[in-house]
């Protein structure tokens, strides 16, 4: 077996607040040899992060306290190595790409010019040579019309884009080793193993080694030759992908994989009255151009879809990213123009105003993907679960604060803290302070975009089970926004596939996913 490319020895870190320091990883011993890929796994908070983050010194010079443990590369401890020294070594020897490229790219500058700076700070490459070299690594990673891209910024590009010009950044200088953090969260199931599929081929290509950060299991079992699992900043277990999936010793190792997302969709009836009648919706966004600002051309963001909700059931909606699911949601909420016709239960809503809407707006609710920037940061929980108490409902304080004390317990939060703010409160937590302010005026119907995919496994198992809970106590009916099929085969009973503003396939679920019919479909199932 080849020699480690880089060791790490008993690492504790902390974080300094006050006189205190917050201990946030303990003794943390792990290596990678050359050419191999480990896989950090974890929920949020267990010290993944911040163990790869150590390696590089990222973490925050002013809080972080070092206290324990040595981080040996290539007879470098960087632990204790000069700042010059480190420079010599990020980005060039050692590549990063963090988990959001929106935040990690520079929105003011050009592709191409944050590519051949890279290249002028580490190798000192003169601009034509670096432009021609930015240009070929934009092939390399499958960039489309690279030319062109060069010249874009980054908000012009595709999350799948933006992925793979970060993956093209930390590979440009050909490093030894690759720290990969979380980068394939975001992704669509397509786009994500193409990222994958991507890395795989660049490491056989250029013999790197790689730590890959990530909490899906899914992808490990894809990418990873060693596994080491990480709870609450302590290393449990580390051994093969084979091992570690096949004979785990830590219950925690257990408990997650067995948190993937199973098990069948609430009972229904079947023959329920229908809730949604949905008919050749169409959302297209007018291109004008010209002095006179005409009519061009149309964004065909959904075109001609048709389908049936019924009471008390769950629709899922699955497809790329761009492919209309959030679209086709918010246009029969009515908070998007449409043309087709929307029956809500038996009444056609299709021309409703805001004022015509304003009666069933209550009992239309929608939960959405990020529950860090759909709560106000400014409002404690009590305000933002009821807000909309305040606009349907006329209330008094001490009735309000009964609701919403109850709510809080349907969705197994504890009332005490509804006067906290939403960064005291985990990710898990936040998504179910969402669906509380959701539930709190008693809705029929609920719109779900992509509510557990910034999720953990552990947790996004807990949501779905307590959105499961709520549907059958309730009788809610919901339409499911997902690019995760599993979780859409565990909660939903019929399913519509989406590409490009269309409907490709529709059907039961469970038949859907084990006998697709056209091909489209037959590669998400394969890729999930």
């Amino acid at each position: 077996m080849s020699q480690p490319i880089i060791t790490i020895e008993n690492l504790s870190v902390g974080f300094q607040s006050g006189k205190s320091v917050n201990q946030v990883t303990y003794n943390v011993s792990l290596d990678i040899k050359r050419g191999e890929t480990l896989a950090l796994v974890g929920e949020s908070g267990s010290g993944k992060s911040v163990t790869a983050n150590a390696i590089l010194r990222l973490l925050p010079k002013s809080s972080t306290r070092y206290l324990s443990g040595h981080i040996h590369y290539d007879g470098i401890d960087m632990m204790r190595c000069s700042e010059r020294e480190m420079r010599g070594v990020r980005g060039n020897r050692i590549g990063m790409i963090f988990q959001e490229p929106m935040m990690s790219l520079n929105p003011l500058h050009k592709i191409g010019r944050q590519l051949c700076e890279i290249l002028a700070i580490h190798r000192g490459t003169r601009q034509r040579e670096a432009q021609k070299k930015a240009l070929e690594w934009l092939q390399k990673v499958g960039i489309r019309n690279p030319e062109k891209r060069l010249e874009s910024y980054p908000h012009e590009l595709s999350g799948g884009e933006r992925q793979r010009v970060m993956i093209a950044m930390a590979l440009i200088n050909e490093p030894e080793l690759l720290i990969a953090d979380e980068p394939t969260t975001a992704l669509d199931v397509s786009v994500q193993a193409q990222i994958l599929d991507l890395l795989k081929d660049l490491q056989r290509e250029m013999g790197m080694a790689m730590l890959f950060i990530t909490h899906d299991l899914s992808i490990v079992r894809k990418i990873a030759d060693r596994v080491a699992v990480m709870q609450m900043g302590r290393l449990v277990e580390t051994n093969t992908m084979t091992e570690v999936f096949e004979r785990p010793q830590d219950p925690y190792t257990i408990k997650l994989i067995n948190s993937d997302p199973s098990g069948e969709p609430v009972p229904v009836d079947m023959t329920a009255a229908p809730m949604f009648e949905v008919k050749d919706l169409r959302v297209w966004f007018p291109v004008k151009g010209g002095v006179l600002k005409r009519v061009k051309d149309h964004i065909k963001a959904v075109t001609d879809v048709s389908f049936l909700l019924r009471t008390g059931h769950s629709v899922g909606l699955v497809g790329e990213s761009g492919s209309g699911k959030s679209t086709t949601g918010m246009a029969i909420l009515k908070l998007l123009e449409s043309t087709g016709q929307i029956l809500y239960r038996g009444e056609d809503i299709s021309a409703f105003n805001r004022k015509q809407m304003l009666p069933i707006r209550s009992k239309m609710q929608v939960v959405f993907q990020d529950p860090f920037s759909a709560l106000n940061p400014r409002m404690s929980v009590a305000q933002i679960i009821g807000e909309g108490l305040r606009v349907h409902q006329n209330l008094t304080p001490e009735q309000e604060d009964k609701v919403i004390c109850d709510v809080m317990r349907d969705v197994e939060l504890d009332p005490e803290t509804r006067h906290r703010y939403p960064n005291e409160f985990s990710g898990g937590q936040r998504q179910r302070i969402a669906i509380a302010r959701a539930l709190v005026l008693k809705p029929a119907f609920i719109l779900l975009d992509e509510p557990t995919s910034s999720l953990d496994r552990t947790v996004q198992f807990q949501v779905l089970t307590l959105l499961k809970n709520l549907q059958q106590k309730y009788n809610l009916t919901y339409l499911f926004i997902s690019h995760d099929l599993h979780v859409v085969k565990s909660l939903c009973h019929y399913t519509l596939v989406l590409r490009q503003g269309q409907v490709v396939e529709q059907g039961e679920t469970q038949t859907l996913f084990s006998e697709p019919q056209q091909e489209y479909t037959k590669q998400l199932v394969a890729l999930s």
